[in-house]
């Protein structure tokens, strides 16, 4: 069973300093949208800011319940996996609570050195056993060292051609999805 997170905080601002990121209604749609496609359980968007979590529920209610869900049917069930969450301890507890099972964190990130999790092996971790992974990925300059230490796993890093690797965590998430829930 796969869950994904995308953290708002405690991620890393270009400088290093830890910050909390503003949550991006592209982000929202798009993520909510290749969950769907790849059979993901939920999608978390977590923010510890009450303001950015409003935002987010009222752009996720408008195509859930709202005119956006007549209006787009295939969006409204795109929109049914996301969950809105203050912190990762948050997502953790909701997915102990609807599997029985304290997830497997694995984190993602452009630099990741050691400990490395292939997109292959967690493939065959999802399929081979009935235990929840919860796949974070993080906004900003990426997730802070705080919540990497935490993780299980580290996954490993995209590697386009040449060494420019910024890619928009949209754009990650649907590469890494696609690699590791694709038959």
């Amino acid at each position: 069973m796969l869950y994904i997170a995308l953290l708002h905080y405690p991620v890393l601002n270009k400088d290093g300093k830890v910050v909390t990121t503003s949550i991006a209604n592209m982000d929202i749609h798009d993520i909510a949208r290749l969950s769907r496609t790849y059979g993901v359980q939920n999608y978390f968007v977590v923010n510890p800011l009450s303001a950015q979590r409003d935002m987010a529920c009222a752009i996720i209610n408008h195509w859930h319940q709202g005119y956006g869900a007549g209006f787009n049917p295939s969006r409204r069930k795109a929109f049914e996996l996301v969950m809105v969450k203050a912190s990762l301890d948050e997502v953790q507890a909701e997915i102990t609570e609807q599997t029985g099972f304290l997830p497997q964190i694995i984190v993602t990130g452009a630099n990741f050195k050691d400990n490395i999790l292939t997109c292959a092996d967690l493939k065959k971790k999802i399929r081979n056993d009935n235990l929840p992974y919860l796949l974070i990925f993080g906004t900003g300059s990426g997730i802070a060292e705080e919540i990497v230490n935490r993780a299980d796993y580290r996954l490993e890093s995209i590697k386009g051609i040449g060494d420019y690797n910024h890619l928009a965590v949209r754009s990650a998430a649907a590469i890494i999805i696609d690699r590791i829930m694709r038959d």
